[in-house]
This record gives C-alpha cells, sequence and structure tokens, in this order.
C-alpha cells in the first residue's frame, strides 16, 4: 500500500510512541546532506512551488512520558523533485519544542529518490543533552523494506487529510 493510494487513505494506524517505558527514539545515519547553520523557522512551505502539504508534528518525551521543553529539533528533506538543495537552506530549518515538548512543522511530502524510500531527516537535542540524528519514516510505503536505513520504530503516525498530509511522532530521549 502506497501513500496516495485509496487503501493507503482507509487504513488506521497505531500511535508510534506510547512513552510509560517506551526505548529510546534510535539513532540512524546523518547522510552526506546535512548542512549546519540552518534557519530559525516552523514553516518549509514558501520553499517550494509544488508538492503535496503536510503538516508534521510531535511531542519530545522521556520514556516514562514527561516533556522535555526547549528541545532543538533541526530538519532537512527533499522535496516532489527528489533533490536535497546543497546551495541554500530550501526544506530545512530548525526550531525548538514549546515547554510542554510540542512542536510543528509545515513543510511538503517528500518524495521517493533512487535507493532510498520517503523520508525526513531530523536532528534532536535537548537543553543540554547530546544530539540525536535519526530519520521519520511512513507507513505503507512499499520501498521501506529495500531501504537498509529504515527502522520500523521510526514510522510515523499519517493519515490524508482535506488540506494534505498530517503526520505525527514522539521522539523519546533517553535523557
Amino acid at each position: 500500500m502506497e501513500i496516495g493510494s485509496p487503501e493507503y487513505a482507509v487504513k488506521t494506524l497505531t500511535p508510534t510512541v506510547r512513552c510509560n517505558g517506551t526505548p529510546p527514539t534510535p539513532a540512524l545515519r546523518e547522510g552526506p546532506y546535512y548542512k549546519p547553520d540552518t534557519p530559525l523557522r516552523t514553516s518549509f512551505r514558501g520553499d517550494v512551488d509544488e508538492g503535496v502539504p503536510m503538516l508534521l508534528h510531535g511531542a519530545v518525551r522521556t520514556p516514562e512520558g514527561k516533556p522535555i521543553g526547549g528541545t532543538l529539533l533541526d530538519f532537512w528533506q527533499v522535496g516532489d523533485a527528489g533533490v536535497y538543495d546543497d546551495d541554500g537552506f530550501r526544506l530545512r530549518g530548525h526550531q525548538f519544542a514549546d515547554a510542554e515538548g510540542r512542536w510543528r512543522l509545515e513543510t511538503v511530502l517528500p518524495a521517493m529518490y533512487p535507493g532510498r524510500t520517503r523520508h525526513v531527516h531530523v536532528k534532536v537535542q535537548p537543553p543540554g543533552g547530546a544530539v540525536l540524528t535519526t530519520m521519520l519514516y511512513f507507513p505503507g510505503e512499499r520501498r521501506n523494506h529495500l531501504d537498509k536505513y529504515f527502522r520500523p520504530e521510526c514510522l510515523m503516525d499519517v493519515r490524508e487529510t482535506p488540506e494534505g498530509w498530517d503526520a505525527a511522532f514522539t521522539f523519546v530521549l533517553d535523557v
């Protein structure tokens, strides 16, 4: 089942994380396309003319479910064309979780490109803590099992809405 297919839209998905003892979010490779010093922002939608709108949101919690406010989240991804911006900061940026550990990014659905399934990169750093580099994945993608970096623990809770895609994920940090 693939995102955008009629079968996908009717599937009920389970939440990605149920704290209270949930293991920490796994670290995954940074890849060759990370750029430091990204701009502070909560929307990438002005970066591209095309693409399916997606709201990516969630929280940062401890394994016991306590919020980790002030956490830095640095995102980067491809757009509809499946290409990373190497010259500037299109589809790149960072933000901070609020006092309750919540965060929200307006973006577009990333494309698949050769050798990879659909994903979003993110670095997550709690105040005074270590950086976790990981990726977020989409359930039901036919290429998930072919991607050597795919981890089912990093699947988002995704649903289609009239406004576009709604994707949620709770990062669990062992702090």
